[in-house]
């Protein structure tokens, strides 16, 4: 496997780990949670960076980088609801976005070509690892409770934006063949009755 897909695989693997750490009541776990829960997010970097360097960016690379990534964030936001830190209703509302566009990316897979990651789900996801990480911190450093709450209605705004774009793009992906096969030219082939005299040819012409 792949150097950028292994590191697919081990945030996906972080997952649990961060579960445990975040819910686990002991001292200092917020801390070694933030921390890897960062380091997962860090994954996300640099797998794209290897696949782009390397050149090995694959189809599966780019069905299961997406996945990782709604698996950590939502993890860690409904771990973040148990612990009484965020509205269970924000995290409703970003948690149906990610299975609409999973659901979205299955369809446009089936039909044979791929959705690639947009720049405003790009910047989502980085107010996302920027608000879980301040908003675990926050029973620590309550003066943090401000700036998580920020972040949190960003995040939102940018899920319903970036939700929205990759709707439109993929209806305007569905319509193209639609379109292209109207427009195409039909070529009406007359077949000449090669069995009638010239005179008869000529009264069926008039």
């Amino acid at each position: 496997m792949s150097l950028p897909n292994s590191l697919t695989l081990l945030r996906i693997f972080f997952v649990p780990l961060l579960v445990v750490l975040l819910l686990t009541n002991a001292q200092n776990m917020d801390l070694w949670a933030v921390g890897v829960f960062l380091a997962a997010a860090i994954t996300d970097f640099l797998d794209g960076y290897f696949a782009r360097r390397q050149r090995q960016i694959s189809r599966l690379g780019m069905l299961l980088d997406p996945i990782a990534d709604k698996l950590l964030v939502s993890s860690a936001f409904i771990s973040l609801v148990a612990l009484h830190l965020v509205p269970a209703w924000i995290v409703v509302i970003i948690i149906g976005r990610e299975l609409a566009v999973s659901g979205l990316r299955a369809i446009a897979s089936a039909e044979g070509y791929v959705i690639p990651a947009s720049e405003l789900g790009k910047t989502k996801m980085v107010l996302e690892v920027s608000a879980i990480t301040v908003i675990a911190l926050v029973p620590r450093f309550p003066t943090f409770n401000i700036l998580g709450q920020v972040l949190l209605w960003l995040v939102v705004w940018f899920a319903l934006a970036s939700a929205a774009q990759y709707f439109w793009h993929f209806w305007r992906k569905m319509e193209t063949p639609e379109k292209e096969a109207a427009a195409k030219p039909r070529m009406v082939v007359i077949r000449r009755d090669e069995g009638k005299p010239e005179d008869e040819k000529d009264v069926a012409a008039q």
